[in-house]
Formats: C-alpha cells, sequence, structure tokens
C-alpha cells in the first residue's frame, strides 16, 4: 500500500532544520488582544528551546508563578517560533524592556482574560529544505496544488513516537495491562541508541543483569533508571516499577498510541480522503462539529467544496465509532491491537475519552520558490495538524 496522497508525483529529496532560521513557525491567533485587562499578551519569539522552557524563563524573570502563565499552543525546540502568551499584573513596557537568552519580545498589549490552550486559528510555516534535487521547484509546485485541492492527509508523523520510535508501543502495552512488555520497550533496543554505556545498559538488561544496567545506564535517562531502581529492590514486580514514570510521560505514550492508530487509518484512506462515504462521520471545519453521513451522495458537493471532511478515530472509552464499512474498519484496527474502547478507560488520571480528528486538513497560502540555499516553503496550516505532514510528501526522502 503508498502511504503518499501524491504517489504519483516525484519528491524534492532534501533535508531540513539545519539551521533554526530553516524552520520558523508563527502562531496565528485566534483574536486580537483588546488593550486594556489585568493580563499582558506578549508575542514571543523563541529559538532552540521549547515552549515550555520559554515560560520558565519569563516567570522566573517577572516573578509570576509559572501556572499563570497562558499559552495557546506547544511547539517544540527546533527552529524559531512566535507565539503569544500571557501574564497577569505585568505592564506591557516591562516584559517590553526584558532581555533574556532564548526568548524576545515583539510586542505586548493588554488583554482582560488569560490565554487558553487551543485559542489559536492555526500557524503559518516558513521552511528552507536545503540539498533539494534540481528540479524541486516545480516538483514542489505540482505536490502543492494536489494538496490544495484534496487537502492534507491530517497525520501526527514519527515526531510522535519518541526518539526510538516506539512511544506507542509502550502505550499499547499500558493499555493491554502487560507491564513487562511496557518495560521492556521503555528500556529500549540497543540498537536505536548511541552511546557505548547506553547500549551496554540496554544489554545487561536484556540478560537479566538489572543491577549491572542500573550502574551503566548514562544519567540522562533519569525515567530508565528509577524504572530500574524500582526492579533491584522488587524483582520481577513490573507494574509497580513501570509507576516511576513521570504521570505527564505516560499520557505521552497512551497519545502515541492513539496517534499510530489513527495515521493508520490515513494511510488506508489515502485514496478516499476527500470523500464521504455512508457511515463516515464528518467534521464540519468551519467549527469542529461531528455528524453521521446517512447519505453520501448528498454531502458529496460539501466535501468538493471542502466544507467537511471524513474522520478518524483518536481511540477512547467514550468516542463515538463511524458506522458501515468505516466503522467495521475502525473496530477490526483496534482488535488487531489487541484493545476494545474500554482498554481506555484507566485509572489514576490517565483515562482517554477519544474523539474524532479530521483525516485530511486545508493548506492556506501555499508558496514555493527557490534560493541560494535551497527550496524554500510557505503555507499555514489549522491548529494540531503537522508541517511534517505537508513535508513528507514534497520531499518523500523516506
Amino acid at each position: 500500500m503508498h502511504s503518499y496522497l501524491t504517489a504519483g508525483l516525484p519528491g524534492t529529496g532534501g533535508t531540513i532544520k539545519e539551521s533554526p532560521e530553516d524552520f520558523l513557525v508563527e502562531e496565528l491567533p485566534l483574536y486580537p488582544p483588546c488593550g486594556e485587562g489585568e493580563h499582558t499578551y506578549a508575542l514571543i519569539e523563541k529559538r532552540g528551546i521549547t515552549t515550555l522552557e520559554a515560560i520558565r524563563r519569563l516567570a522566573r524573570a517577572l516573578k509570576v508563578p509559572e501556572r499563570e502563565v497562558g499559552y495557546a499552543g506547544m511547539k517544540d525546540s527546533r527552529g524559531v517560533t512566535r507565539q503569544t502568551v500571557s501574564l497577569p499584573r505585568v505592564a506591557p513596557e516591562e516584559l517590553r524592556a526584558l532581555e533574556l537568552s532564548g526568548v524576545v519580545v515583539l510586542s505586548a498589549v493588554r488583554h482582560r482574560n488569560k490565554l487558553r490552550l487551543g485559542h489559536l486559528a492555526g500557524n503559518r510555516f516558513r521552511i528552507r529544505i536545503r540539498g533539494v534535487v534540481p528540479e524541486a521547484l516545480p516538483r514542489a509546485e505540482a505536490v502543492l496544488a494536489v494538496l490544495a485541492r484534496r487537502g492534507v492527509p491530517n497525520r501526527f508523523g514519527e515526531q510522535r513516537y519518541g526518539v526510538q520510535g516506539n512511544s506507542h508501543l509502550i502505550g499499547r502495552a499500558m493499555l493491554a495491562g502487560d507491564w513487562r512488555t511496557a518495560v521492556d520497550l521503555l528500556i529500549g533496543d540497543p540498537a536505536r541508541v548511541e552511546g557505548e554505556g547506553w547500549r551496554g545498559a540496554i544489554e545487561a538488561y536484556r540478560r537479566g543483569a538489572i543491577e549491572e544496567s542500573l550502574h551503566l545506564f548514562p544519567g540522562h535517562c533519569r525515567t530508565e533508571r528509577e524504572v530500574l531502581q524500582r526492579l533491584v529492590k522488587r524483582p520481577g514486580d513490573f507494574e509497580r516499577a513501570f509507576q516511576a514514570v513521570h504521570p505527564r510521560l505516560r499520557k505521552l505514550y497512551l497519545s502515541a498510541c492513539q496517534s499510530h492508530l489513527f495515521d493508520r487509518v490515513v494511510t488506508e484512506r489515502l485514496d478516499s480522503l476527500d470523500t464521504v462515504m455512508a457511515g463516515d462521520l464528518a467534521c464540519k471545519h468551519e467549527n469542529g462539529a461531528c455528524f453521521l453521513v446517512e447519505d453520501a451522495a448528498v454531502e458529496a458537493p460539501r466535501a468538493a467544496r471542502f466544507e467537511i471532511s471524513p474522520t478518524g478515530p483518536l481511540f477512547g472509552c467514550r468516542m463515538t465509532q463511524a458506522g458501515g464499512e468505516e466503522g467495521e474498519r475502525e473496530r477490526a484496527l483496534l482488535a488487531a491491537a489487541g484493545l476494545t474502547p474500554a482498554s481506555f478507560d484507566l485509572p489514576g488520571g490517565l483515562r482517554m475519552e477519544g474523539e474524532r480528528r479530521p483525516l485530511r486538513v486545508p493548506i492556506g497560502g501555499a508558496r514555493a520558490e527557490v534560493d541560494a540555499g535551497g527550496l524554500l516553503l510557505e503555507f499555514s496550516l489549522p491548529k494540531g495538524s503537522y508541517a511534517t505532514a505537508v513535508l513528507r510528501e514534497i520531499m518523500k526522502s523516506e
């Protein structure tokens, strides 16, 4: 099964993120700040650090508790990001005067309420791909034309699966209550890591030499070390050992499992990504509301106008499943993973309710040009969608 929407078109090859300036992300706000109120909305530019680290530095400098700083979206550390954060009881001029490492305040305006997660329209990207083939520009433009017409496959992609590419498998083992497998996967595969000590630590674990493994694990592998410390004290108690993993990380593994299953549905539906079928739960792009498609022919024109799109499952214990053939496909996918909707009803704040996610999203203002540095792309995507889904279709470097 081909895994590109534009499988018939050749890619540009190349590499991204050679320098932070090669990857610029700009948040598109849902609304502008109104100019009055007890919060100040600061447009910041950060480079080489995560959103949480930028917030930490701002909070420390302004003596504001971190949890009181609002933000609309999480951005990773690679590249340059422009995004808005809100701070209570801080004057705009105080923010504008700040000088911080890795964070520049571009503007500061008052507003009445704290900025909430998800309060953004989307993101605009400016990405340079270096080392592309000579005919990169016409190739990129041909792919972008298809994506503009049919939509961008709304994949999460590889960045969701962690350094060793197995976060989703850890999540699946957690959902199945298979704690030994969860620990084995967490400790990892010696072939997937760098450094002799780290590889040796994993090999020792696989031999059952837990204390030797703990001794060899590098200091930065804090989670692995804490899990092994519990195993040294209570050999064989894998469930208790896994409890040493931070709840935020456990939640991440579970959502990686959801993401992986969703990506599989996207791949299976590539040929009909822009078509709704009877039984589909379709999403209205203007407000995100979902409805059951009863008559595919009646809804076809709306899908053609990009008003609606079919959705796929982010599985959970309360998610509505599709009907018809699509529903059968979803149930079969979940069963093949050894899971049921009830598997997601976990205790201890880890319950995953599930939701629907559109299988495709519109791409806005897409353009490409070639300069001395390579191929320069500009486009925007709705919130929650990833630039890597576009780059994958254009570069085809897998």
